[in-house]
């Protein structure tokens, strides 16, 4: 397998991951000549050298638009950088966070909230009301005016309302994370979008770059056949 030595660490890759400092944009060749002052627009790195210089680029963009990076923004980054899934990521750690408490109570809440609570404490309320009234002839343990069922009541609602102003919380803090997930995918695709900028106008100069070489091959070609035309004519 032919290999070749990057001009950047001196050492040896396949060749075909070698890539010309000609094809290299201005902005990163800049970041390489910081840390590579012989480089030069004859040299040569490696593909993954070139990556490198890539994020760097990005973190430095990052630095320059925010300023101190955060942990939003150095998780970001590293997602970038290691080519990995942020979402799925996210999700699992906001799963992680919440504790037994936390997931009772927005169980509580979503089925104090929904019509299978109010029709079957409505139908809870009826029996109860009918048991007394007509079966037991208000002569059962709770007559009218139903004060146990108004006690019942009571201590239902001074016990659910605290238990839903807990899931509001959560609510709340589910709302702010996904803000801060919002945040990140958003600047995740934006770093990706400049970064697939980078590598297509890298492309498009490396492919520019080889049909001049082309060109020139085929314009030597043609002195050549010039040349032995005008020596069998001058024969």
């Amino acid at each position: 397998m032919k290999t070749f030595h990057s001009d950047i660490s001196n050492k040896e890759f396949p060749i075909s991951e070698r890539v010309s400092a000609k094809t290299i944009r201005h902005s990163i060749m800049n970041l390489i000549l910081k840390d590579s002052p012989q480089f030069s627009h004859e040299s040569y790195l490696s593909l993954s050298e070139l990556n490198f210089y890539r994020n760097k680029y990005v973190s430095d963009y990052l630095v320059k638009e925010i300023g101190e990076l955060s942990e939003l923004e150095k998780t970001v980054l590293n997602s970038v950088t290691g080519n990995t899934t942020l979402s799925d990521k996210l999700d699992s750690e906001m799963e992680k966070v919440l504790t037994i408490g936390q997931r009772i109570a927005d169980k509580v809440a979503t089925f104090g909230g929904s019509w299978t609570f109010i029709i079957s404490f409505g139908v809870f309320i009826f029996i109860w009301i009918t048991v007394n009234v007509f079966w037991l002839i208000n002569k059962g343990f709770d007559p009218y005016p139903f004060i146990l069922l108004n006690l019942i009541l009571s201590c239902l609602a001074a016990l659910q309302a605290p238990v839903i102003m807990m899931s509001q919380n959560r609510q709340e803090e589910k709302d702010r994370e996904r803000s801060k997930k919002d945040y990140m995918i958003n600047l995740k695709s934006e770093l990706e979008i400049r970064t697939l900028h980078e590598k297509i106008d890298h492309f498009i100069m490396d492919q520019q770059q080889e049909l001049i070489e082309l060109q020139k091959v085929q314009i030597e070609m043609m002195n050549d056949i010039l040349k032995h035309v005008e020596r069998v004519n001058g024969g």
